[in-house]
């Protein structure tokens, strides 16, 4: 496990992730693809996740909730991808309708371990900003942490 790289060049509609995982790529995108196993490791720590609908294959779509006691955060989006190599799919927060962004993420193989390279891809530089002084970081950079005890536990 390394820490997780997030860079967003000012003027460009675009944010990119770095992490490496201690884990098989294998394990590492079925955690991204696994409805039971995203709910356990998507978003920051003390929100409830809702997985509406998952259906991680090329021209599936889906819908979760994330939940506190602020209230209801939802999010969507089409699988345009899905491969043993790459996810491309679409995001939207409910709370930005119209504010779509491409998301594509690599997994390479590094012998046992796994870097996953993301790269977001915004309408405009002004959504990217407002995306990333949402806390973004925050939710990714847990996120993460909690992939790797999932992964920990031999998920």
């Amino acid at each position: 496990m390394t820490g997780t790289t997030i860079t967003a060049q000012p003027g460009t509609p675009f944010v990119e992730v770095t992490r490496e995982f201690a884990a098989s790529r294998e394990k590492v995108l079925r955690a991204h693809t696994d409805p039971e196993l995203v709910a356990r490791w998507l978003g920051p720590r003390g929100m409830e996740m809702k997985i509406i609908e998952y259906d991680a294959r090329s021209g599936g779509s889906y819908r979760y909730v994330h939940r506190n006691d602020r209230g209801e955060f939802g999010f969507r989006g089409v699988f345009h991808a899905v491969t043993g190599e790459r996810i491309v799919q679409t995001f939207e927060f409910d709370g930005a309708p119209g504010q779509v962004s491409l998301e594509t993420a690599t997994f390479t193989d590094l012998g046992g371990r796994t870097r996953l390279r993301s790269r977001s891809v915004f309408l405009t530089v002004e959504a990217r900003d407002a995306a990333v002084e949402s806390g973004m970081e925050h939710g990714i950079t847990e996120s993460y942490e909690r992939l790797d005890t999932v992964l920990e536990k031999g998920e």
